[in-house]
């Protein structure tokens, strides 16, 4: 499962990369036949609203294989690892529950009331652009399974430790009396005399 979970991976990151580049060039082509050849074209509006929902839906999707969505974790932090683990496996659940209803269900319901549906411009339909949901969807499922397995199993983490620039914590310890910028020594040996003979000086 683990291997089918980076072959997926993979595929959604270049998935993702080729919707947003295109993306960018059929909204580049709107505003230069627009403003430049003084012809808009028809397509693009339609063009970069269908990507666009594409290019959503396949983004969340990997970034919840990622765990990389925002989760408030200061109050489970602060709960017993077995009932951290708990509270995790009941979230991946809702997330289960949300996939399988909401998209992969009342996506599938979605895409094929509006099948028939032809956009104006372009020779797709409403439903096509809509089947992002239910694939999505399946997406979010087969990530959320494997994350329920992991944490059952006690080989994944509730949630995951991940120390970047952007944490407080990281922020705060650079300027911190301990870093680098501010030395202890230099805090601690000055008198406040001293400061003040600097500050005349």
């Amino acid at each position: 499962m683990e291997s089918i979970k980076k072959g997926l991976d993979r595929t959604l990151y270049w998935i993702t990369v080729v919707l947003f580049a295109l993306l960018v060039l059929i909204v580049v082509w709107q505003v230069f036949s627009r403003q430049v050849l003084s012809s808009p074209a028809t397509w693009t509006d339609e063009g970069a609203r269908q990507t666009f929902v594409w290019l959503g839906l396949f983004a969340s999707a990997f970034l919840f294989g990622e765990r990389g969505h925002i989760a408030v974790e200061v109050i489970v932090r602060r709960f017993p690892p077995r009932t951290e683990q708990i509270i995790a496996i009941v979230v991946q659940l809702i997330v289960l529950a949300f996939a399988l209803i909401v998209l992969v269900w009342g996506g599938w319901r979605a895409s094929q009331n509006a099948w028939t549906q032809e956009l104006s411009a372009l020779p797709f339909t409403f439903g096509q652009m809509y089947l992002a949901l239910p694939v999505s969807g399946l997406l979010m499922a087969f990530y959320s399974i494997f994350y329920l397995r992991g944490l059952v199993r006690g080989d994944v983490s509730p949630y995951p430790d991940v120390e970047s620039e952007d944490d407080p914590e990281v922020q705060l310890s650079k300027y911190s009396a301990s870093s680098e910028l501010l030395p202890e020594s230099t805090q601690s040996h000055r008198s406040p005399e001293a400061i003040d003979q600097t500050r005349e000086g």
